[in-house]
């Protein structure tokens, strides 16, 4: 199943960042001081109903605890799955700040380049 994972979160990514599989140019962001994770959650059905502004800054407030810092999420379509970018000093990091901001956390991914669409 671990085999799998890559591929199958590479493909959730060409998807929903809306990148085509031709012409994709590759950036190596090696010396960047932090570094890159996908960090895949499950939530119970109507979990993220209530994510609002105000919950939001206090998932960034407590992340800046840990030196991390969250960019952006993908939901699926019943939003119980996401897919979250991050920036952060270590994975360990990472899971230091979900736990503290009690979030669940199925698998954490470090991804180090970028493939964009040119």
């Amino acid at each position: 199943m671990k085999s799998l994972m890559k591929p199958l979160l590479a493909l959730a990514c060409s998807a929903a960042c809306g990148l085509a599989l031709s012409g994709l140019a590759f950036a190596d962001n090696a010396t960047a001081p932090t570094h890159r994770y996908v960090v895949q959650r499950t939530f119970p059905k109507g979990a993220l109903d209530g994510l609002d502004a105000a919950t939001k800054t206090k998932v960034n407030q407590t992340n800046a605890r840990f030196g991390v810092k969250w960019l952006m999420s993908f939901a699926n379509g019943d939003r119980t799955r996401t897919f979250c970018i991050y920036e952060g000093p270590t994975e360990n990091a990472i899971r230091q700040a979900a736990a503290a901001n009690h979030l669940p956390v199925d698998s954490i991914t470090e991804v180090p380049v970028t493939l964009e669409a040119r």
